[in-house]
């Protein structure tokens, strides 16, 4: 699609040092059929940038060359090319136009509705929710009824889509009760995951892969989650916690976070 303006950005160590790209690939840990290209953050965010506010060329999985006029016309373009075309960066960089276009709420949850499905990594799914600033803006009650179907999917990264854009955007006095009722009545042995759980760690980087039970990466997204209220409603967070019907293994992820944190180490989980 775009590799014509990702290429020349590629990190030069990634490309030579293998000790580099295997910590890249760590890090990132895409499905092992999501292509790679190792650019950094910032090199992603200024393609999206550029590309939002000039547009630029596209090349079709089957060769045509498209202009487009504008960062809409981009996702459009990837709207319609199959998933498993896209590289890593190009799924980052679809999220990215999505949170810079100027449109209307309806017209840019039109947009994510069809992007959040083929969202399949933590990097992906968290760099869109943490730079989707106009959730901030947005008429919480019309946001809060678009993220029920996706706490309602059985997709890990749906799920976790629905739980960080919680955790960015809801914790907040008014929403908290429904926030932890939501995480209360996920069924984590229904959530599919496409990552498969291996023992240890494998001393190269092994795509796909976590040391956790599966869907680990919404169990991990839920004990963040939990590790933030914490920061902000102590009292309430530990009462949710000691009443909720979360998996045991979640409850340890939680306290594991919330004594990380510097902003929670000294306040007592449990």
């Amino acid at each position: 699609m775009i590799d014509h303006l990702l290429q020349p950005l590629v990190c030069e160590r990634f490309l030579t040092e293998e000790r580099y790209r295997e910590g890249h690939l760590r890090v990132v840990n895409a499905l092992p059929e999501r292509r790679v290209m190792g650019l950094h953050s910032p090199e992603i965010k200024e393609v999206a940038k550029r590309l939002a506010r000039e547009g630029g060329e596209v090349v079709m999985p089957d060769g045509t060359h498209l202009h487009c006029t504008n960062g809409t016309d981009v996702v459009h373009a990837f709207e319609v090319v199959p998933n498993e075309s896209l590289c890593y960066e190009e799924t980052v960089i679809w999220g990215y136009l999505i949170n810079l276009e100027k449109c209307g709420l309806d017209e840019r949850l039109a947009m994510l509705k069809r992007y959040i499905p083929i969202l399949d990594n933590w990097a992906v799914c968290d760099s869109y929710c943490a730079h989707a600033k106009w959730m901030a803006r947005a008429d919480k009650a019309v946001l809060w009824a678009f993220l029920e179907r996706w706490f309602d999917s059985e997709s890990e990264f749906e799920v976790r889509f629905a739980v960080i854009v919680a955790m960015c955007y809801f914790l907040k006095e008014e929403w908290l009760d429904k926030v932890f009722e939501r995480i209360n009545g996920l069924d984590f042995c229904c959530i599919k995951s496409r990552y498969k759980t291996v023992k240890g760690k494998p001393k190269v980087a092994q795509q796909g892969t976590v040391q956790g039970a599966e869907p680990y990466y919404v169990r991990m997204g839920v004990a963040w989650l939990l590790a933030t209220a914490l920061a902000k409603f102590p009292d309430k967070t530990r009462a949710f916690v000691h009443s909720s019907n979360l998996p045991t293994d979640v409850v340890k992820l939680y306290i594991r976070k919330a004594r990380e944190s510097f902003r929670t180490r000294t306040i007592e989980a449990m």
